[in-house]
């Protein structure tokens, strides 16, 4: 009888043990998983859901930081690639930044691009050659597992013939599967495009995010205004180059809507006068992408109320030029 009780009290140790020896390395995992994510994020919030449910804690947390791209041009419009941060005064909301983070000259980003063609009835006589132009610039830009692009054409709806994606045959056949006709929703195309692809484009990493419309700038057809259209790409912080189709070699109303639409991002509107000069304008856009300056900076007096904050960004060097953003909605708590 002492020789099983002996037995049993060793069997029972020997099992308390094991379960020991398995618990305190999965108690430690949880341990670090926790101490890491609070290290991470240290200013947590917990929503409601979290804590009626029990799940995994989700924390946040708001950087007051502003990242922007931005163009310097000489007089002559080259681009001028070898600026420095002593070069540039910097103004948000009209007033300097607190400090500045960063400031480089970025050249090899990651792009995410959308590329929204004007499918109405208007541009039908030049549709084929915009599709080949189209098409071309993808190929020159798109680089498979660094870079993606989505597809949309637009008349008096959106479709989207090709989601974001790197293979430049699928966005080539999303572009062959446009077909022309019907009235023009441009200011429809461009927000939606904003909000459902680049708004909710979250990223671990800095990606450059753009938008190319080739279109005549008329639009009939459109629920939202050009303002609303302009808020959301600045909320998405989008650049948006535009190429005209109008080929009647003069400035019509719809050319001065790309000008705005473009200006207030930071893009730039082509007006090419002959089908051939949109094959260039779509090089200089490529170009462009590549050839760009970005400052990070968190801004002075910042408060997190939602509010429209302008920004300037001006070269002290004479006949400079710089194009950037005209501004950005801070986040609201």
């Amino acid at each position: 009888m002492i020789y099983t009780g002996c037995y049993r009290w060793l069997i029972t140790a020997l099992l308390a043990a094991c379960v020991v020896a398995c618990t305190v390395p999965t108690l430690a995992r949880a341990q670090d998983y926790a101490s890491t994510a609070v290290a991470v994020s240290p200013a947590p919030s917990v929503s409601d859901d979290d804590s009626q449910s029990g799940t995994l804690l989700t924390i946040h947390k708001r950087v007051d930081e502003v990242n922007v791209l931005f163009i310097a041009t000489d007089k002559h419009g080259k681009f001028v690639r070898d600026l420095s941060q002593a070069d540039f005064a910097i103004l948000d909301d009209h007033k300097p930044p607190q400090s500045i983070v960063n400031f480089r000259r970025e050249t090899d980003l990651p792009l995410h691009m959308g590329l929204l063609i004007d499918v109405s009835g208007s541009v039908h006589s030049r549709f084929d050659f915009e599709q080949d132009a189209a098409i071309s610039f993808l190929q020159h830009s798109i680089r498979v597992g660094f870079d993606k692009a989505f597809i949309v054409g637009f008349n008096t709806k959106s479709q989207m013939p090709q989601d974001f994606t790197d293979n430049v045959e699928l966005l080539s056949a999303g572009v062959h599967k446009l077909q022309d006709g019907g009235g023009t929703a441009l200011y429809d195309a461009i927000y939606r495009a904003c909000k459902e692809k680049f708004l909710k484009d979250r990223n671990d990493h800095p990606v450059r995010k753009a938008i190319v419309i080739v279109s005549d700038g008329e639009d009939n057809q459109s629920e939202y205004t050009r303002a609303q259209a302009i808020e959301m790409a600045q909320r998405a912080e989008v650049i948006i180059y535009a190429i005209s189709t109008d080929d009647s070699g003069l400035i019509l109303r719809g050319d001065k809507v790309l000008e705005q639409i473009a200006e207030a991002t930071g893009g730039r509107a082509f007006f090419p006068f002959k089908m051939k000069d949109i094959t260039h304008s779509f090089a200089a856009i490529e170009d462009e992408l590549r050839s760009q300056y970005v400052v990070s900076y968190k801004p002075a007096d910042f408060d997190a109320d939602g509010r429209f904050r302008s920004i300037e960004i001006s070269a002290l060097k004479k006949d400079l030029q710089v194009r950037a953003r005209k501004g950005y909605f801070a986040p609201q708590q």
